[in-house]
């Protein structure tokens, strides 16, 4: 699997929305990350910007003086971002910023980098891009995923060809030469869905979470991790 799955249609067919229903709750991490650190970027970027509705969202929320790139390189998700252009949003079919593009405040790569095959020199890219970087991971390694053999699920319908631990995923930043500012778990229980299991599953996940936050990740499942670096 490489990345034409992103340029000739297959994953819009396994994901007509592009996830585009989960962009409300990923921008209000994002906005609680940066309320928390006291951040405020006037010059933000997003690479894999899929449809547009993170970067739509955090437009309608943050001030006037805030402005947005997106950075897609898939031709069916830019479409779709059609529906989320307005004043001081731009978005670009490109995988990532050309050459000679002004530093930006922020970079956001949000559910990115569990679908690049080499993600590290991919990170060591993105270090010049901007000063601050908002990374959202999915903690897809559980004692629950090993036991239903379920790990590899997640090539075919999302195309995820790596998997994270809290661990695994804080290192492997840390080793691409970035400092970890902060970072929290969010909760795939609180994204919009149809899934009967999902649902079912959220108490568990949620009551094991109120007891110990690591514990509970690394055998239920169901979080993933959103991470502040520099």
């Amino acid at each position: 699997m490489g990345t034409a799955i992103y340029t000739n249609g297959a994953y819009l067919t396994h994901n007509p929305s592009w996830h585009s229903e989960d962009s409300p709750y990923k921008a209000q991490q994002i906005s609680k990350m940066l309320a928390k650190r006291g951040l405020a970027p006037k010059r933000i970027c997003e690479i894999g910007s899929g449809a547009g509705g993170i970067l739509k969202t955090l437009r309608d929320s943050m001030p006037k003086t805030c402005h947005f790139d997106g950075y897609e390189m898939s031709p069916q998700a830019f479409d779709l971002a059609a529906n989320n252009r307005a004043p001081r949003i731009q978005f670009f079919c490109e995988a990532i910023p050309p050459p000679g593009t002004a530093t930006y405040d922020l970079v956001l790569l949000m559910d990115v980098i569990e679908h690049i095959e080499d993600y590290f020199t991919f990170l060591r890219k993105m270090k010049a891009v901007g000063d601050f970087k908002i990374l959202h991971v999915p903690l897809d390694i559980t004692a629950q995923g090993a036991i239903r053999n379920s790990l590899s699920r997640g090539w075919d319908d999302v195309g995820h060809i790596h998997c994270f631990t809290k661990e695994l995923a804080l290192k492997a930043i840390e080793h691409c030469g970035y400092e970890i500012v902060d970072y929290f778990y969010t909760s795939r229980s609180e994204l919009p869905s149809n899934n009967w299991a999902l649902r079912a599953a959220s108490f568990p996940r949620r009551l094991a979470f109120s007891i110990h936050q690591d514990l509970a990740v690394r055998l239920l499942g169901g979080y993933s991790l959103l991470v502040l670096a520099k």
